[in-house]
């Protein structure tokens, strides 16, 4: 009986990576005209490309091209695989950010083809998270086609299998593409690969084949060596197809292919950490952008009016800065000035309509005698925790007989601190404050000529021994938790880091630091009654760097805020925390969940949090909404915080440039909160997962604050 290779022809076009975005869009059209032109030369080819930003480009550029290739999906020739915005890194973007890569590939493709693709196509992406396969099956996707990682990088049982993120969720069928999803020579040694590690009883295979990465498709030489090979492997015949032609053919089969479970990885652990301002700029816009469509009805989902005109560009500036390489820093760097500015627009239109909202509800406020701070909570999450504000009192000092009060009346505790500027008659305040979702609302009132409530604090310094009243405190050795749990302060560890900027060849990095921060004594900052914190300046070789350790009254976490000016070139910086005792399990936000993990030392991608749990019973839990990547050990944890790679190195390049440039120099921050806590290792630590979560998510989405002043008296 004769087996089938199906042989996509296709062209992975990369919109940005060793080229800016401009010479990826001339080459979206330049190869989308070639398929064309090779549809019309040659009627039983069948073409594959299915991205909706390269549609979206072709029909505002050329309506001509565009009208050719609606045709041949019309007619079944040209395939749309995939049918997402881009593809994007699917590791680092959030949940709702990759599920808005599928919402505007499908509303766009529905409006000018009629159809979504059930195959989604992801062939270049670094690494596939967990939650991928119930995404996926939640917008009618049930088939994949990945390449990375590839067989030497991650072990499977079979090349065509079904996966699950999580034990009980849907599943999708996945093909892994064989040694490389183009290729400018066809082989048989290229095609034979396809035929490996199938399930036993599968006849049918896919191998790709075309000019990729920066465009190109089929070429005449290519679509002749396949006619004249088609039977060139005994057994086989090599046809024209496509992906979803491909998983027709093994549909009936379906059930006795191998199930994996869990995710997809590694490929290109540098990807994870390297360009970082790409990285936090997105995780910023993707949070400002949700909090529009939790607070503005015009922000929810594209409909006629400015608004919502500016929210569908919004949205799509950052998932196209979602692409792979683009995400993961491995393009060039004179693509990533506009790419970033693309970003900061998305993120400036949320910020602006946000405000704005804020302002206009506030004209719903009753006349008062007082100035009012009012907060917005633009979440879906209640806030509970501190808040930090500088009111604007005229140039005045905070009087000693000035009040923060609510709304009753009752006095606020509250704390001064130094303002952000250097400058004279400013104050900060610092109070607590609860918050429901979307709520907005009076939380303080600024009362003057009154009596100061008395306020016993809750925090005790002595000798640099910074706690509070729930035996939370740290000195700048230990972090204490309570009187009988307690931890090493984190070490900064500098690590050699020899690779290209994806890291290629490598699953984790070494273990042996060559350089530890050196600190100065702490210098106490803040002294209660709600915060006491100490300032310690220090240096990692030419690197100076500045942490302030904070322990607020009434909270169980330690908070971490770290900045440096990081300059280590080819380094490798790293936050590591010793653990008390061996580690048992381990799980890791990924994006939409969390997901357990080996303490096995490899280099993984991480979302917001990490949780250790210990062999004596007690729990670590580390929030960190500003890194992207972690290894662990039974002993140990190490954030990654920043890599200095040389950028768009791709081995087996030397890297020898005398303009080559180098990522990340300059100014970086970090915000850490340390939980310590005795846990039930026998139930899934569920709640205190939950409070990583809502921890990492008040750090990333603070109260929106305003002041308001109508119906004070003026006095001048």
């Amino acid at each position: 009986m004769e087996r089938i290779i199906h042989l996509v022809f296709n062209a992975h076009i990369d919109p940005v990576w060793l080229w800016p975005w401009q010479a990826g869009l001339d080459e979206v059209l330049a190869t989308l005209r070639s398929a064309c032109e090779q549809l019309e030369a040659h009627p039983d080819l069948i073409f594959t490309q299915g991205e909706a930003w390269a549609f979206y480009q072709v029909e505002q550029i050329d309506p001509k091209l565009f009208e050719r290739i609606r045709l041949y999906v019309q007619e079944g020739r040209w395939e749309i695989a995939g049918g997402w915005w881009i593809q994007p890194d699917c590791n680092l973007p959030s949940i709702w950010g990759l599920e808005k890569q599928i919402v505007l590939g499908r509303r766009y493709l529905e409006e000018k083809f009629g159809f979504f693709p059930r195959v989604a196509y992801n062939i270049d992406s670094f690494g596939h998270a967990a939650t991928l396969p119930r995404l996926l099956r939640k917008f009618g996707q049930d088939c994949y086609v990945m390449m990375r990682p590839q067989e030497h990088e991650m072990p499977l049982p079979a090349r065509l299998f079904r996966w699950r993120g999580f034990e009980g969720d849907p599943e999708i069928t996945v093909f892994r593409i064989a040694r490389a999803y183009t290729t400018r020579d066809i082989t048989l040694e290229h095609v034979k690969a396809a035929l490996s590690e199938l399930p036993d009883g599968i006849e049918h295979t896919m191998c790709f084949v075309g000019l990729g990465d920066h465009g190109g498709g089929p070429t005449e030489r290519q679509i002749a060596w396949c006619r004249e090979h088609a039977t060139a492997i005994p057994g086989w015949r090599m046809i024209f197809s496509s992906p979803r032609r491909f998983f027709e053919a093994i549909s009936a089969q379906r059930e006795r292919l191998p199930l994996v479970t869990g995710e997809l990885q590694h490929h290109a652990i540098g990807c994870y950490s390297v360009y970082r301002s790409i990285k936090t700029a997105i995780r910023r816009a993707e949070h400002r952008l949700r909090q529009a469509e939790l607070l503005l009805t015009d922000w929810q989902e594209p409909r006629n009016g400015a608004s919502s005109a500016q929210y569908g560009r919004a949205w799509q500036r950052v998932c196209f800065a979602h692409f792979h390489d683009t995400l993961g820093g491995t393009c060039i760097p004179s693509a990533y000035p506009t790419i970033l500015e693309q970003v900061g627009a998305a993120t400036a239109d949320a910020e602006e309509a946000l405000h704005i909202e804020l302002r206009k509800r506030l004209q719903t406020f009753a006349a008062d005698g007082c100035q009012r701070v009012i907060a917005m909570n633009a979440s879906d999450s209640p806030f509970e925790g501190y808040i930090e504000h500088e009111p604007w009192l005229d140039w005045q000092a905070w009087p000693a007989n000035m009040q923060l009060v609510d709304t009753e009346g009752q006095p606020i505790p509250f704390q001064l601190m130094e303002p952000e500027a250097c400058s004279h008659g400013l104050t900060r305040l610092l109070f607590r404050t609860r918050l429901q979702p979307c709520e907005v609302r009076t939380v303080a009132r600024i009362v003057p000529n009154a009596t100061p409530a008395a306020v016993t604090s809750g925090i005790t310094i002595s000798e640099h021994v910074i706690c509070n009243d729930c035996g939370v405190g740290c000195s700048a050795k230990r972090l204490q938790f309570n009187d009988s749990l307690s931890l090493r302060a984190p070490d900064l560890d500098l690590l050699e880091d020899p690779t290209d900027t994806w890291s290629h060849g490598i699953d984790r990095y070494v273990e042996q630091p060559i350089g530890k921060a050196l600190w100065e004594e702490p210098v106490v900052l803040d002294r209660g009654p709600l915060l006491g914190s100490f300032l310690q300046e220090g240096q990692l070789c030419s690197s100076p760097i500045r942490a302030e350790w904070r322990v607020y009254v009434g909270e169980e976490f330690v908070e971490l805020r770290l900045s440096l000016c990081w300059m280590e070139p080819r380094k490798v910086l790293k936050l590591v925390i010793p653990l008390p005792c061996p580690a048992v399990r381990r799980y890791d936000g990924i994006p939409g969940g969390w997901l357990e993990r080996a303490n096995d030392g490899a280099e993984r991608p991480i979302r917001d949090a990490v949780l250790i749990l210990l062999d004596d019973g007690s729990q670590l839990g580390i929030v960190c909404p500003d890194v992207f990547a972690a290894d662990a050990t039974s002993e140990r944890v190490r954030l990654t915080l920043l890599r200095n790679a040389l950028m768009a190195h791709h081995d087996p390049h030397p890297g020898t440039s005398a303009r080559a440039e180098l990522s990340d120099r300059g100014v970086h921050r970090f915000r850490f909160r340390f939980f310590y806590k005795w846990g039930d290792l026998s139930s899934y630590p569920d709640l205190t997962l939950r409070q990583l979560d809502s921890h990492a998510l008040m750090l990333h989405r603070p109260p929106l604050l305003a002041d308001l002043t109508r119906g004070m008296r003026r006095e001048c």
